[in-house]
């Protein structure tokens, strides 16, 4: 019995330390190698891109709007919740400044080490808590895991905190581990609405996730279902979380006469991933941060009708050539496990590449021997894996696009390797 509170208490505690060690190591990183020193290149454009933009016009008093060089009109190129993170921040300690950026990553960085807390747990309830060590340390201590927090002034970091601790939320609701009931009454209705609520988030971070809702969603109502009374808390949860998109929606709708879901640069997305001359990377070249002549169109035409003529012109691509678009396709599907090329010295550009495509196979191999092993929630990882990359196969692929998915193949890479027979049990079965 002492053993066993002892061990109930060590459960309780590790998640903490990982905690501690994972945010403490991430502010040391920022503060010792100076990453909050961003240059002041293209007027400070790095320092956050179009949502650095949008939080300096908002805090300057321009609205909503401008997300490149300019004033160029209210914008929804991008969902609100990292943009008034940022507006926030430079509110309080200044617009582009050093201070502002050391707070901004500290922020990520807590975020990044909170999602450690939720990767010792999903190993500790889908496998063992010795997956649970080694997955939450990995996402602790290993460098590629903690990159985007350090040195990316941009949503993934965010959204792959909100998205791992949905999953999180699925695993206690449906009571999946040893000795682990699902969650009962009031406490079912309270995780419905966390539930709600986390996915209000993630829906105003970074949209494309949302194809892995409705199927998150029924997943835990299929597992928790005890008569038609079961749907009073998935309909409440529905109603909560339109009720968190419904502010900038209706935002959206007041300043563009039109209703816009969630962000309106996707036209422009798949004419920049599938327009003409489209080899399956993103043609950054003709985006209006880059080219000055989509730039002025940008400006004279406004956002909406901007990104309407550009998605006609990757649709009339498509339909030209739709042999080109399944190539390109596939290339994507590629890129997206093996890693997007960048223009690094081969010294360094090599071990990256080899470095992610490892990490892909080791989570991915780990998917398949779980499914195998008919593991409990298995198949939800499994549809995780399935559906958020699907966006970008289809429009355009970096290597950040991978990172909501990384926590989860962390835990997978290690279960995969923790099922390697030992050499010596081989023999002895011979």
């Amino acid at each position: 019995m002492l053993a066993e509170d002892s061990r109930a208490a060590g459960d309780l505690r590790a998640p903490w330390r990982l905690f501690w060690v994972a945010f403490l190591l991430r502010v040391l990183y920022i503060t010792l190698a100076h990453t909050y020193r961003v240059r002041a290149y293209d007027d400070h454009f790095p320092f956050g891109w179009e949502a650095g933009r949008i939080a300096r016009s908002l805090v300057s008093g321009y609205g909503y709007a401008s997300p490149f060089r300019g004033q160029t009109g209210p914008t929804a190129w991008l969902p609100p919740l990292y943009p008034l993170l940022l507006a926030g921040t430079f509110k309080l300690f200044g617009i582009y400044t050093a201070l502002s950026a050391w707070v901004i990553l500290v922020i990520n960085s807590l975020l990044s080490a909170a999602t450690a807390m939720a990767v010792w747990e999903i190993g500790n309830r889908c496998f063992s808590r010795r997956n649970a060590v080694w997955a939450g340390w990995i996402w602790a201590l290993y460098p590629a895991a903690l990159q985007y927090s350090v040195r990316w002034f941009w949503e993934m970091t965010l959204t792959t905190c909100l998205f791992t601790w949905v999953i999180l939320l699925a695993l206690r609701m449906r009571g999946i581990g040893r000795n682990q009931p699902a969650m009962q009454k009031n406490a079912l209705t309270a995780g419905w609405i966390v539930f709600a609520l986390l996915w209000g988030m993630i829906a105003l971070s970074n949209s494309s996730l949302l194809l892995f809702l409705p199927l998150c969603g029924l997943w835990i109502l299929v597992g928790t279902w005890k008569g038609p009374q079961s749907l009073r808390d998935p309909i409440l949860a529905t109603l909560i979380f339109l009720a968190c998109l419904a502010p900038w929606e209706m935002r959206n709708y007041a300043v563009f006469h039109r209703l816009i879901p969630l962000r309106g640069n996707l036209g422009v997305e798949a004419a920049l991933g599938n327009g003409p001359g489209a080899q399956g990377l993103l043609m950054e070249y003709n985006h209006p941060n880059q080219s000055t002549e989509q730039l002025k169109l940008y400006s004279q035409m406004g956002e909406v009708r901007y990104a309407e003529m550009r998605g006609k012109l990757a649709q009339q691509t498509i339909r030209a050539d739709r042999g080109r678009f399944v190539v390109n396709s596939l290339k994507r599907v590629c890129l997206f496990w093996a890693g997007v090329p960048s223009d690094a010295k081969w010294q360094l550009e090599v071990p990256r590449l080899i470095n992610f495509g490892f990490i892909s196979l080791a989570g991915l191999l780990g998917l398949a021997l779980a499914l195998r092993n008919r593991i409990p929630a298995a198949w939800l990882l499994a549809w995780a894996f399935l559906l958020l990359p699907l966006p970008y196969y289809l429009v355009t692929v970096h290597a950040r696009f991978r990172h909501p998915l990384e926590p989860l193949i962390t835990v997978l890479g290690v279960y995969l390797f923790q099922s390697a027979t030992p050499r010596r049990k081989i023999e002895t079965i011979r």
